[in-house]
């Protein structure tokens, strides 16, 4: 019996259907709607106009860098930060399960209840924040409301909330790691360092590519926390494109917002699409 033909082609039509239902049609239709000005009842063609007003409205295309430095940001810092975390966590110590735990423990909680426990924190004269500074002789800030720093303050708050998911893909990749290998490249007077560059690193990047792909993509599509604690201003300081979106949406400019929705769709592809190839060519093999 030939074993390629043992499962039939038709094995894969629910698959398919629910593919094409949840995702592609929806994609296609979001793409036709882009072009025209619509509301519930009716719809009309006005071709590119929608994508022109976006990218020439400053509180709309302002959202595009924004959201770069924000994908980026983030991205970058769990990439790090969890990398040195995990290797902390996966070390001889015997309070490790403990401090997996709490390292974990803020993603259990909702992005909702962080961004707004995060908006008192950072409050200007009230927030525990600035009165801890004040108590060490430094002048506190308005985190959120200084149009130079509310963007970074928000990337700070996501960092703490998503390092613990980023530091839990870097432990299972660091236990998978054969100890021979450390072993080893002690024998031959390998220091901790040269172990964690020329053993560690190489062995644990598929690990890091997971982290660095699955938090870039979230930093892109980030919405909540940042609704949370600013609502997209001051003076759009900390608009990204889903904020943007919502609230076009909100205010009726449904074609408007749907072409803000292709903008990120296409800047998600061709960023991501390319990263996850050049990083996977990277792997050990």
């Amino acid at each position: 019996m030939n074993r390629k033909h043992i499962y039939s082609g038709w094995f894969l039509l629910p698959a398919i259907v629910v593919f094409g239902i949840f995702f592609l049609l929806p994609m296609v239709m979001s793409l036709f709607f882009s072009l025209t000005v619509w509301d519930f009842d009716s719809w009309s063609f006005i071709g590119l106009e929608n994508f022109r007003v976006f990218f020439s409205e400053r509180t709309l295309n302002v959202s595009v860098l924004n959201t770069l430095k924000y994908a980026v940001l983030t991205s970058g810092l769990k990439v790090v930060l969890a990398f040195f975390l995990a290797l902390f966590l996966n070390s001889k110590i015997k309070t490790k399960g403990f401090l997996r735990a709490v390292a974990f423990f803020p993603n259990l909680v909702s992005t909702i209840a962080v961004g707004i426990t995060f908006r008192a924190l950072m409050h200007p004269s009230k927030g525990i924040i600035n009165g801890a500074l004040e108590l060490l002789g430094i002048v506190g800030v308005d985190w959120l409301g200084n149009p130079d720093i509310a963007l970074l303050s928000i990337i700070i708050t996501d960092v703490w909330k998503g390092v613990g998911v980023a530091t839990v893909i870097y432990l299972a990749g660091l236990q998978s790691i054969d100890r021979s290998y450390y072993e080893a490249a002690s024998l031959d007077g390998a220091s901790r360092w040269q172990q964690i560059r020329d053993i560690t690193l190489p062995l644990v990047r598929p690990a890091m590519n997971s982290v660095i792909i699955l938090s870039f993509v979230g930093g892109m599509r980030s919405f909540d926390l940042i609704w949370a604690m600013t609502s997209g201003v001051p003076t759009a300081a900390t608009n990204v494109i889903a904020s943007a979106v919502y609230g076009q949406y909100a205010a009726g400019f449904y074609g408007l917002a749907t072409a803000g929705n292709v903008v990120m769709l296409v800047l998600i592809s061709l960023i991501v699409f390319p990263l996850q190839k050049f990083l996977i060519s990277r792997e050990v093999q």
